[in-house]
């Protein structure tokens, strides 16, 4: 069942957080205990209440304690985590194995926020026009490919759209504009999964105008598929979660602007 939903303006980015936006962030030490985000970072007008949703002091201890221990950590998968230690040919990937944190306190320095899960949800299905993927066009199209976007593609079985029968993530953009959202940004379907704010809970609020789910569960939202993922995911209603803790190589983030 549809839930009707309002966001008010904001700006999507068009790109996911590649691995040399957040190379910049950790070489100048944030996204640590020792540098964490100012006290209501990317806070704003949600559940018509203000100054909702940003930074809190508590989730400082949920960082690393360290740019060494943030850097050690973020290696957390030898085949497919992103991350180099010097910069190379992975920098304009995703940067996935990040926590829900790392993904919040790096939005809140890039001047942005984590999307709510109804603002991300607004963006990839087009609004009004609720496309089955990002790019359906007409919105009821459920054409996928690989031209469209990168996941696991199973035909023949057992194959992804990259690297054969391995899989990997791929360069932000790769598919664009075939695969692109109705109002331009990329990756909205596969690739790696996105982090929103929410937390996860079973049924979404009703009516919904500026909302977020910020009463605590077990596990945030994570949307949009990955790489390893089936088409299935990718399709603009399928949700997700996972602990804010988790450190996946499926899981990245991209933020979102004040209009």
């Amino acid at each position: 069942m549809a839930i009707p939903a309002t966001v008010s303006d904001l700006r999507l980015d068009t790109y996911l957080v590649t691995v040399g936006r957040f190379r910049a962030f950790v070489t100048a030490g944030m996204g640590t205990q020792a540098r964490p985000p100012a006290s209501g970072a990317g806070a704003r007008t949600l559940n018509g209440t203000a100054n909702q949703g940003g930074w809190d002091p508590s989730f400082n201890a949920s960082l690393a304690t360290s740019t060494t221990a943030l850097i050690a950590a973020v290696k957390c998968n030898a085949t497919y985590q992103t991350w180099t230690d010097t910069a190379g040919g992975n920098e304009n990937l995703p940067m996935n194995c990040i926590t829900w944190f790392e993904a919040m306190a790096f939005c809140a320095a890039d001047g942005g926020f984590l999307p709510t899960e109804a603002e991300w949800n607004y963006a990839a299905s087009g609004g009004s026009a609720q496309r089955a993927y990002p790019w359906s066009s007409p919105p009821g199209s459920t054409t996928i490919d690989c031209t469209y976007a990168n996941y696991y593609i199973n035909n023949p079985s057992g194959t992804l759209c990259v690297n054969g029968t391995t899989g990997a993530a791929n360069r932000v953009g790769s598919e664009s504009p075939k695969g692109d959202g109705l109002w331009g940004q990329t990756d909205l379907g596969g690739n790696v999964f996105e982090w929103n704010l929410d937390w996860y809970a079973p049924t979404y609020s009703a009516p919904c105008n500026d909302c977020a789910n910020l009463t605590s569960t077990s596990f945030r939202v994570t949307r949009g598929g990955g790489f390893y993922n089936f088409a299935a995911s990718a399709r603009t209603g399928d949700r997700n979660y996972a602990m804010p803790t988790d450190r996946y190589f499926g899981n990245g983030v991209r933020c979102a602007r004040a209009p």
